[in-house]
């Protein structure tokens, strides 16, 4: 990961993450685990592309659904809370209406914790936008493991 992606991402501070937070023309898709959440779709090789964290109980990856070719990349989410089968929740992150994002790079992710929010995720991400422009970004998105609350954001 990048110095400089770190540096900023550490800079974003829990202050400013609040008016990330409330910015909801930002606001990505997370929904639950479909089509896009099968397990041929894990980004190889998958040890570079997915990550646990809070001892195991969540676990992160990056999927490629191939199609629509510029909007192929989902983040896949498994996490608290569990079912009464004993089942984590399982969510997909993307742009919204089933695209994904046009790039995103695992390797740029960044974590931390926060106990009034829950867990705070950071990595590099491009989409299309209005089906013209690629544009580069920081996607950020939460996790609360008491109520398996998701919300994804762009910076």
């Amino acid at each position: 990961m990048g110095a400089g992606f770190m540096m900023k991402f550490l800079t974003i501070g829990f202050a400013c993450l609040g008016a990330v937070l409330a910015t909801a023309a930002a606001a990505q898709e997370v929904v639950d685990c479909d089509w896009q959440a099968r397990a041929d779709g894990i980004v190889e090789p998958w040890e570079e592309n997915t990550a646990t964290f809070a001892n195991g109980e969540v676990r992160l990856a990056l999927l490629d659904t191939v199609e629509p070719a510029a909007g192929a990349f989902h983040v896949l989410v498994l996490s608290p809370p569990y079912d009464e089968l004993g089942l984590r929740q399982c969510k997909t992150i993307g742009v919204g209406g089933g695209v994904g994002f046009s790039g995103a790079d695992f390797a740029t992710l960044g974590a931390d914790y926060d106990p009034a929010i829950g867990l705070i995720f950071a990595m590099e991400a491009s989409y299309l936008e209005d089906g013209v422009d690629f544009v580069s970004t920081t996607l950020i998105f939460t996790l609360n493991q008491a109520t398996g609350a998701i919300e994804a954001f762009l910076e």
